[in-house]
């Protein structure tokens, strides 16, 4: 009865769950899935995320499973140079970032949360199918499984971090509607290859019209020097399926826009067809909540601010989220104020953030030498655009984002 629920163990609930044990906070997580497996292709972990992630102890285990990024590059698709910065530690900041599977971060924090908090503090087959609350608690309703049987778990106070498709924020917005799409679909997937460029480069490469690329390690090289390589390929169109981020996709729908994609550097297409798995997903998001806070029951990372993802700060966002949170938590007794403390410092953050990845992520700079050159390769990059344009557009993300080094040492 004095726990706090956290409905869903993704990266969201499983670092809440941490940040709440480690505060004194009991909570107990229920997943939906029957087994929590490492699933998924690679994400980037910015330095504002894996600050919040050192702080809880677990650097050292990020770093055994990931590739510690040091730059990132972007290319036009001819593979001509643009622009090239330092990242993380590289580029003087206090964390590293980390470019990381997203299962090998789930079990590093699943293990760290089963041995910190307990193996019974996570329950899996509890899908949620609703939730009420009085003045003194909250109830929610969980079966095992699509029609199984219901049972009802209560608690001081829930937090909703069930993802993209949550049940909660359903309830509370049954008439959101569909999804916005992007006019972008993307096929993700995660190739064994020789180390690329620096071997810890974060590369983009080419525009949305003609087929857009980005590429980085998730893994370190074996005994066989091939490093695990994740790849994402956009490509604007009209044909979307509903978002699902475990579908598995076709390489002949897509790699016509990368055929000849033969560098010096890299050959694309040879990358796309060795890969161990391609899964595809329409680049989509949901318009910034006006509350995401009613009573005794909140919302979390991707049940509350589902972004496109672009600019590496989906999961990042979340673990923002759960600082913040475990923050006015620890701060305020009252579940209800605390939660309206929590919104207040998040929700006007991230919607810059959901606005900003729809019009001026980071990869904006591929679309402004698009734009430029009209297409077509250019003699010297310095024809086409300054570096203090470059970098401002660079730079302009990461403070909207909240990782740059100003914002982080404040």
């Amino acid at each position: 009865m004095d726990d706090i629920i956290i409905v869903g163990g993704g990266i969201g609930g499983l670092t809440l769950g941490l940040t709440l044990h480690a505060a004194g906070i009991p909570c107990r997580i229920f997943e939906s899935a029957p087994e929590i497996r490492a699933i998924g292709v690679g994400i980037n972990l910015l330095p504002h995320a894996t600050r919040e992630l050192a702080a809880l102890g677990l650097e050292a285990d990020l770093a055994r499973v990931a590739i510690a990024t040091q730059d990132a590059t972007f290319f036009n698709r001819f593979g001509q140079l643009i622009y090239q910065e330092p990242l993380g530690r590289a580029a003087g900041y206090d964390h590293p970032q980390f470019s990381i599977h997203r299962g090998d971060l789930q079990m590093v924090l699943l293990e760290a949360f089963r041995v910190r908090a307990g193996a019974d503090r996570l329950l899996t087959n509890h899908h949620c199918v609703g939730v009420e609350q009085d003045g003194t608690s909250v109830s929610v309703h969980f079966s095992a499984g699509p029609g199984g049987a219901v049972n009802t778990i209560r608690g001081r106070a829930a937090i909703a971090c069930d993802g993209i498709n949550s049940a909660v924020r359903k309830q509370f917005f049954p008439g959101e509607g569909e999804p916005r799409y992007s006019g972008v679909n993307m096929w993700r997937g995660v190739t064994r290859w020789k180390p690329i460029l620096s071997g810890a480069s974060l590369i983009r490469a080419g525009w949305l019209s003609h087929g857009k690329m980005v590429i980085y390690p998730i893994r370190a090289a074996g005994s066989d020097g091939l490093q695990l390589v994740n790849w994402v390929a956009e490509i604007e169109t009209p044909v979307y399926r509903k978002r699902d981020w475990n579908r598995v996709g076709t390489i002949d729908d897509f790699i016509g826009a990368f055929a000849d994609w033969h560098f010096d550097w890299l050959d694309v297409p040879a990358l796309i067809r060795a890969a161990d798995s391609v899964l595809e997903f329409p680049m989509v998001d949901q318009d910034p909540l006006p509350r995401w806070s009613f009573g005794r029951v909140t919302l979390l990372g991707d049940a509350a601010h589902p972004m496109v993802p672009r600019g590496s700060n989906g999961a990042g966002q979340a673990i923002l989220d759960t600082r913040a949170l475990t923050s006015a938590l620890s701060g305020i007794e009252d579940p209800v104020a605390a939660f309206a403390a929590y919104e207040k410092q998040r929700l006007e953050a991230t919607t810059r953030v959901v606005l900003t990845n729809r019009t001026n992520p980071p990869d904006a700079i591929l679309r402004e030498v698009f734009q430029r050159t009209h297409d077509r390769p250019f003699a010297s990059i310095d024809d086409v655009i300054s570096r203090d344009e470059l970098v401002a557009l660079s730079d302009g993300y990461k403070q909207i984002a909240g990782y740059s080094k100003e914002a982080l040492r404040a």
